[in-house]
């Protein structure tokens, strides 16, 4: 069986290349018959010579210069094989990714859907350092999951690209999974390392977020109860207690850009209180 993995990158060529040597045929261990491909987003084509020149058993192909949701569609249209498997050009994968991945497939013949574990380099030592850890599964995120190609590509029609910003593109695939009842399975050994990237850009980064999540509810009202006040106000609840329980450990590291998150949280609380998730046109 073949799987086509897909790696979407867009002018990182210094991480791409330590995600892709970690998927090279010499360092992965006995599991799928694969291919790569690479979806090149950036301006320039940057990737391309690299992959040329460096990894030729890989594939680059030229990205729609769109966004990550439609990059990774890119490469999924272009792949060959049965089954998808996603990471993204920043992760670190196990070598033995493809066995793990394998093994629960072999075992779980029904399964479409199989997430993969997100784990970190060490221990986070500011405020401002960011990952998507997912240890214990229960978050599709888009760095890592297998997935059957005719249920991406036919039934879900792939990620969402209408969606404003780089964000909630892979929960809004999650929950079109949920409601059409299919099965993920957690495969824990199956994991990629996701290291601590700093995020400065505090304020910006978290509005993007949130106008993405305006999108998402907009598209799925009844996810407004959950998605709504009470939640952010949790949210606010536990950044305030993390703050007072990690400022000394970080040596205050992020504690401004901390601040700044805390008190956008609490104003999204009350955005959902008084007023209806509507997106401007112009962000639609």
């Amino acid at each position: 069986m073949l799987v086509s993995i897909i790696v979407p990158t867009c002018n990182r060529n210094d991480l791409l290349v330590n995600c892709l040597d970690l998927l090279s045929p010499e360092k992965q261990s006995a599991g799928f018959e694969y291919e790569l491909i690479v979806t090149d987003d950036s301006k320039d084509n940057q990737a391309r010579s690299l992959i040329e020149q460096q990894y030729p058993w890989a594939r680059w192909v030229e990205g729609p210069k769109s966004g990550p949701a439609a990059n990774r569609n890119n490469g999924a249209k272009m792949a060959r094989g049965k089954w998808l498997l996603f990471i993204d050009d920043d992760c670190l994968p196990d070598v033995h990714i493809l066995k793990e991945y394998a093994a629960a497939r072999a075992a779980n013949p029904d399964v479409l859907v199989f997430e993969g574990c997100i784990t970190v380099d060490r221990p986070q030592e500011s405020f401002i350092e960011e990952s998507p850890v997912n240890e214990t599964g229960g978050f599709l995120w888009a760095c890592n999951f297998l997935m059957d190609a005719n249920l991406f590509l036919n039934e879900l029609k792939g990620f969402d690209e209408d969606f404003p910003y780089a964000a909630m593109e892979d929960v809004d695939l999650d929950y079109r999974l949920k409601k059409k009842q299919i099965e993920v399975l957690f495969v824990k050994n199956a994991f990629v390392v996701h290291p601590w990237r700093m995020q400065k850009k505090v304020y910006e980064i978290t509005m993007k977020r949130f106008r993405s999540l305006l999108y998402f509810l907009n598209k799925h009202p009844e996810m407004s109860k959950k998605l709504g006040t009470r939640y952010f106000l949790h949210m606010v609840y536990n950044a305030v207690r993390a703050l007072g329980k990690d400022s000394r450990r970080y040596k205050f590291r992020g504690f401004g850009s901390r601040l700044v998150y805390i008190w956008l949280h609490f104003y999204f609380a009350i955005y959902f209180l008084f007023k209806q998730y509507t997106i401007p046109a112009e962000q639609q």
